[in-house]
């Protein structure tokens, strides 16, 4: 039997204050966590939405240092755009705070100190560059490279864009540091570890056994990482930007972001109520719901309620509805290549229209796989069922009792058999659509609170009272009446999905309370009823309009284009001595094959005109080995073995990268005898 909560705690994942808050956020996160804590106000229950700004880690540090600024100043920018737009968007957080804050600095800082007074945390020394110009200690991401897989020579510390091949600092070849451009040098230092591994059979139980009711999404995840095997994970790492590590000796040293963030739901919440914020975290009679994306599903499944649990006075989650990723026209949401629809150009570009971004986001909400926006599809949406189906309802019906009855609810009389059926259609609305919302599936919710307003249109276009005016008005005040109680059940339904639209449909119909348990009566109005002025709820969007929207996406795709098929910049010139020391020959490749479980590396038998050698080379993803037997090839001869995935490679086939990334093998144009030198 499900466990009964006195109160539900919903957290939304916090958007990182780089950048603004575009649709794949909305879709994935906010919007649907904002339905779930609407419902349950609307349903009389205690819930808080707590929601806030990441505001550390490196991201923020590399963004100051272009614009030449604080990381102050970058959080300070988009924590205030971020909010904003949220508040005009109405998603209805209870507080919506931020991680730089001075309270949550102290809860991170306490939680920290907790867990390390109790000795859950591994002490390790490691080995990591350092820039001793610049005088501090590298992020991977400020480290470049040449990949040792692929030799893209501009691979970062962490992974490898060319061959993606995800990589340690440590692995590149030739490291720079990308803030003064020397090279590193490794120096010990000291982190903290949370031992998952410590955790790992409390959280097989707890979620392989105790959670099977979890979306498939969220949980085939977890399972996949505890079937791997968890490993300890650094809480710590050198950086001046973050939660100051708080022991003795850490100087330079504060929190891993992926720490110190969750707990600033724990912090937000202290700040809005510092009385009683615990019985929100501690009494177990509160549910605790976590919204996010599926690349944050790790983090809230395994790693923070690993905290939690090694914190130990802390509640778990009763549920991670995680949402996979939206696409936009068909291609992936990128911040840096600024392809995304950015919710506060959205409210510049569409004012008053919240709510129709708000439908087709939950319309076509990823929910269990990814999903496209398009703006054709979201014009469609709005014309063909908010305008058509739900607005037209609507308006006809207040309109229609405006003209015959002084805009006043009209008694209804005696009911048709047909007026029984439409009654009998939608007094189950409210277990339908709370069904689908107990259990997360919002998208579903919302097209049967449609199928509501679908059921009053065919009513009326049935029973077509503008005819019957002329001959029976008894019967005319029945239908309006119907009408009318539908309409206010609409208003219901509506509020969790569209709740500007709601409340002016509300006002328009004089409506003194709104309350779930009311959904599904053909009671809601009282005779007599004085309904207030009619609106258009929803308006037609022109083909201009998305056609304006769709230039710019095109402008944007252009200028990525324009960037991509920019060469990458000359390098430093070397001496001509130094170009004299490459050995570059040309040889005949007698043999391919694929390296085992390595999908990027390809083994090469080569004739060099000296009796062969062997190369491995991360072009796989751009060649398939039978394409490339026979084939003359550049390479590089004289450049000292290095062994790959266990084969030696003896040398280096040279490749050419082209604008969109891909690798195109250097070949001589006319056929030459294997080991000509290149000159």
């Amino acid at each position: 039997m499900e466990k009964k909560f006195k109160r539900t705690l919903v957290t939304t994942a916090l958007p990182y204050a780089n950048g603004p808050v575009h649709i794949g956020h909305l879709a994935g996160v906010y919007v649907p966590a904002d339905i779930y804590a609407r419902y349950l106000r609307l349903k009389g229950e205690e819930v808080l939405l707590i929601g806030g700004s990441d505001e550390h880690g490196v991201p923020i540090t590399i963004k100051a240092r272009k614009e030449g600024v604080t990381p102050q100043d970058i959080v300070d920018r988009y924590h205030t755009i971020i909010k904003d737009s949220f508040e005009e968007f109405g998603i209805s957080f209870d507080i919506y705070s931020r991680t730089s804050s001075k309270i949550h600095h102290e809860m991170a800082s306490d939680f920290f100190r907790k867990l390390y007074d109790k000795g859950e945390f591994i002490e390790k020394v490691s080995q990591q560059y350092y820039d001793e110009e610049a005088q501090q200690f590298l992020a991977d991401r400020y480290i470049t490279g040449t990949c040792p897989h692929c030799h893209n020579e501009r691979a970062y510390g962490d992974q490898c864009e060319a061959c993606g091949t995800s990589l340690n600092a440590t692995d590149l070849i030739n490291p720079k540091s990308a803030i003064s451009g020397s090279q590193p040098v490794l120096r010990d230092t000291k982190h903290w570890y949370l031992p998952l591994d410590k955790w790992e059979p409390f959280l097989r139980e707890w979620i392989l056994e105790g959670h099977k009711e979890w979306r498939s999404n969220v949980y085939g995840q977890c399972k996949s990482w505890i079937d791997m095997g968890l490993q300890p994970r650094a809480v710590s790492r050198d950086l001046d930007w973050g939660v100051p590590v708080p022991v003795e000796g850490a100087d330079g040293k504060v929190l891993y972001v992926w720490f110190d963030a969750p707990i600033g739901y724990i912090s937000n919440t202290k700040e809005l109520l510092p009385d009683s914020w615990e019985k929100w975290w501690k009494d177990p009679e509160t549910k605790m719901l976590h919204f996010i994306g599926k690349d944050n599903i790790v983090f809230h499944c395994i790693v923070f309620p690993a905290m939690l649990k090694a914190e130990g006075s802390y509640n778990l989650p009763e549920n991670v509805p995680a949402n996979e990723f939206l696409n936009l026209e068909g291609d992936k949401i990128s911040t840096s290549r600024n392809w995304a629809v950015w919710l506060h150009e959205y409210l510049r570009d569409f004012p008053g229209k919240q709510d129709v971004l708000r439908y087709v986001l939950t319309a076509n909400a990823p929910e269990t796989k990814d999903n496209d926006f398009t703006w054709r599809d979201f014009q469609a949406r709005n014309n063909n069922e908010l305008v058509a189906i739900l607005g037209n309802f609507i308006n006809r019906s207040l309109v229609l009792t405006h003209k015959y009855f002084g805009g006043k609810v009209p008694a209804a009389g005696e009911l048709s058999e047909y007026d029984r059926a439409t009654l009998a259609e939608f007094t189950d609305v409210k277990s339908t659509v709370e069904g689908y919302l107990d259990n997360y599936r919002f998208r579903d919710a919302q097209r049967e609170a449609m199928n509501l307003a679908r059921i009053g249109n065919k009513y009326l276009a049935d029973t077509e009272p503008w005819k019957l005016a002329k001959t029976d008005m008894d019967r005319v005040a029945t239908i309006l009446n119907l009408a009318l109680q539908i309409s206010a059940n609409l208003a219901i339904a509506f509020e969790p999905f569209l709740p500007f639209s709601a409340a002016k449909l509300r006002r328009m119909l004089n409506m003194s309370e709104c309350r779930w348990e009311q959904l599904g009566s053909s009671n809601l109005l009282a005779e007599g009823t004085e309904l207030g002025a009619t609106e258009l709820l929803f308006e037609k969007i022109e083909d201009a309009t998305i056609d304006a929207q769709m230039l710019k996406l095109e402008e944007i795709k252009k200028a990525n284009q324009l960037n991509e098929h920019k060469a990458a910049p000359i390098r430093d010139n070397i001496e001509f001595d130094d170009f004299m020391k490459l050995d570059i020959r040309v040889g005949k490749v007698l043999e391919c094959t694929k390296v085992p479980k390595a999908d990027k590396l390809l083994q090469f038998r080569i004739d060099d005109g000296l009796g062969g050698r062997t190369i491995v080379s991360g072009i796989a993803k751009y060649y398939n080995p039978e394409e490339l037997v026979g084939k003359n090839v550049c390479f590089v001869a004289n450049l000292a073995p290095r062994k790959l995935r266990g084969i030696e490679s003896q040398g280096m086939i040279l490749s050419a990268e082209d604008a969109d990334g891909r690798l195109v093998v250097i070949t001589p144009a006319d056929e030459v005898k294997p080991g000509s030198e290149v000159k």
